[in-house]
């Protein structure tokens, strides 16, 4: 449900109303998912004049057939969440993630018998950082690694925050046909004959980003020929704020932890929401199967550390695609989130990488705006692609690598990978710098990742 508070920032004019109307803005993003809606936050709290455009209709984007995924929310996403002003209506269906546990070849499966799981693993504990090593942590407070959050929640808060926004005008239901880069005004022409006037147009559209394409920006494409499987399951025994990763011969299977609720019954029930590559021939039979039958499947893979486990609610499954676009940026037009990078799941970053993507471009908007700068010239938003590129780069690169070196089960790369877990457990300084840098909280950060105003 839509918050009612929010109407006045959720349209000017429904489809087919005033056709003829154009409508001026300071800056329009197209796309309004999690990443697009960031962003209109961002920059319509700090006075710019912004117009948000989604396709789809406002009420679909937060009901359970919509989508079925949770995201990682590390801590530095969450402190640009809180800088926005959005957390505070999210963190209630956010369960904190405290320990992180990687295991390698665990519950194999090899013509139906179960094969025998490495004894070495990574485990990782928000404990395990001293005081203080934390931007943005109150006190000797340690925070923990992130939060898992159904999408849907994420876009509740989202629009209730947007609701409070006096700068904003949110359309929806509004399909985008045409793009007119101009050399004073950018014009985004709907499929209903409105017209959207603004100075910078941002595309926020996911990976196979319409705009993107509209604006002759290509981009590389790499398939996996695998898919993911993601849906919400119960399990007899809390999971304790503990996210799992297992590397099978196939693809990475997490298990993250929800926030329990309860049933119609009125029993509590313990969650988790999973993430599971698999090949794309195999899945059709595998959401074929029964409640029951594929809770089987999936403790063959898992184990049965948490009891009995029975997947509820709707199945999904999304095609995994490795996407980069060859530049973030035009003269009056950037890139954000899916539309300038789409990475493989395995380290639970994607929608990571777009909010920093979004605390780095509503940084650059804003400077330039109050110094009075034009923030849509390409010489200032060269500032915002140099910032952003090498960073999701080197993540794409890394989430690639990880999913060709584990999706593999020939014994001398299963004993480099026992060895290497090994030696990084001993590692402690190392290991403290991967557990910083899965919270996104390396490198040159944002203000708002830093926990710092815009």
């Amino acid at each position: 449900m839509v918050d009612p508070k929010a109407d006045k920032a959720l349209s000017v004019a429904g489809p087919g109303e005033s056709a003829s109307e154009e409508i001026h803005s300071e800056v329009a993003i197209v796309g309004g998912g999690m990443v697009g809606m960031a962003l209109a936050a961002a920059l319509a709290s700090n006075g710019i004049e912004t117009c948000l455009i989604e396709a789809e209709k406002l009420p679909d984007l937060t009901g359970e057939a919509f989508d079925g995924r949770s995201s990682a929310i590390a801590y530095g996403s969450q402190q640009v969440l809180h800088g926005i002003g959005a957390w505070d209506f999210i963190a209630p269906e956010a369960e904190p993630i405290r320990d992180i546990r990687v295991s390698d070849g665990a519950w194999h499966v090899k013509g139906g018998d179960r094969g025998i799981a490495s004894p070495f693993f990574v485990h990782y504990s928000f404990m395990d950082l001293p005081p203080g090593s934390v931007p943005g942590a109150r006190g000797h407070d340690q925070p923990p690694f992130g939060w898992i959050i159904e999408n849907r929640a994420v876009r509740r808060g989202l629009l209730r925050r947007l609701g409070q926004c006096d700068n904003l005008t949110h359309l929806s239901a509004a399909q985008v046909v045409e793009l007119d880069l101009g050399a004073e005004r950018r014009i985004v022409h709907l499929a209903d004959g409105r017209r959207v006037s603004a100075r910078l147009v941002i595309a926020a559209d996911g990976r196979q980003s319409a705009l993107r394409r509209m604006a002759g920006i290509g981009a590389r494409e790499l398939g996996y020929n695998h898919a993911a499987i993601v849906c919400t399951v119960t399990h007899e025994l809390p999971h304790e704020g503990v996210a799992h990763e297992h590397f099978l011969p196939i693809g990475p299977f997490a298990m993250l932890p929800m926030t329990d609720n309860v049933d119609a019954a009125g029993k509590r029930r313990h969650r988790s929401s999973i993430v599971w590559t698999e090949d794309a021939r195999v899945i059709p039979l595998l959401l074929k199967l029964s409640d029951a039958e594929l809770g089987q499947e999936i403790m063959r893979r898992f184990g049965d550390t948490l009891g009995r486990v029975i997947p509820i609610g709707p199945r999904f499954t999304y095609p995994l695609k490795l996407v980069l676009a060859d530049t973030y940026v035009r003269e009056g037009l950037a890139l954000a989130g899916d539309a300038a990078h789409g990475m493989h799941p395995i380290a639970g970053q994607g929608f990571n990488m777009g909010v920093r993507d979004v605390a780095a471009l509503a940084e650059v908007i804003v400077d330039a705006h109050r110094l009075g700068l034009d923030y849509a010239s390409l010489g200032v938003l060269e500032g915002y692609a140099r910032w952003r590129r090498f960073d999701n780069l080197a993540m794409v690169l890394v989430t690639d690598g990880l999913t060709r070196l584990f999706s593999n089960d020939l014994p001398p790369l299963r004993l480099a990978r026992d060895l290497g877990f090994f030696l990084f457990n001993k590692a402690k300084p190392l290991k403290r710098l991967a557990m910083r840098h899965a919270m996104g909280i390396v490198g040159d950060l944002p203000r708002l990742v830093r926990g710092e105003r815009l």
